[in-house]
């Protein structure tokens, strides 16, 4: 994998900035981000994250984004478009945060393929728990911004992800990593970027089976 050129699929959540990190470690070279969002193009698919704290998550990594606007029902013929437009500047390779479901892993593949780009999951196969760990041990900070309340209690909207909050997660009988859908996260610092993204937590909104928490830059 080494100086293998790449695009990052970019949720900008814990998952995607550690598989980020561990393709560096790999001696990949990174020279995109991928970032899908809402059909608006204001908030991101799932993490729900406004525009502008996506882009100064990217602008500390210190590469360019691209962003594709989206339904589900367009999702992936979006996802093939950026994918050619990678291609078609010369990155070989797409970084991914997948850690074990087999089915988004045989979407990603398939679709990648269509655009002659090798899809690449640095954390595939790792235990759920191990990630979490990998990724405070690193010392990543991320803060839970959406909870699916059917999966877990409203009240971790909004916390900063630790391992007391780990250890409360799994004795609870809850994934620590969240992998199942119970929750999304923000990443803000970490080894990848070249300073902590300032920003501010609002109070978490109920919307359906979801909590979401505002997020907001501080500058």
């Amino acid at each position: 994998m080494r100086n293998a050129i790449f695009v990052a699929s970019w949720s900008g959540g814990k998952d995607s900035a550690l598989a980020y990190y561990r393709a560096l470690q790999l001696g990949m070279v990174p020279k995109k981000v991928l970032t899908m969002f809402e059909e608006d193009g204001e908030i991101s698919k799932s993490h729900a994250l406004p525009l502008e704290v996506v882009q100064a998550q990217v602008k500390r990594l210190g590469v360019p984004i691209l962003t594709k606007a989206a339904s589900w029902g367009t999702y992936e013929n979006q996802f093939i478009s950026a994918m050619d437009a990678c291609r078609e500047e010369g990155i070989t390779h797409g970084v991914f945060g997948d850690i074990d479901l087999e089915g988004h892993l045989e979407w990603v593949q398939k679709t990648c393929t269509k655009s002659d780009i090798v899809a690449v999951h640095p954390l595939w196969q790792m235990s759920r728990r191990a990630v979490v760990d990998e990724l405070l041990a690193e010392g990543f900070e991320a803060w839970i911004v959406v909870v699916n309340t059917t999966m877990m209690p409203a009240k971790y909207a909004g916390k900063i992800l630790t391992r007391e909050i780990v250890e409360e997660l799994e004795l609870a009988g809850i994934d620590a990593c969240g992998e199942n859908g119970e929750f999304h996260t923000v990443v803000v610092d970490g080894p990848i970027f070249s300073s902590r993204i300032p920003i501010m937590i609002g109070d978490p909104v109920e919307n359906g089976n979801y909590m979401f928490t505002p997020v907001t830059l501080a500058e």
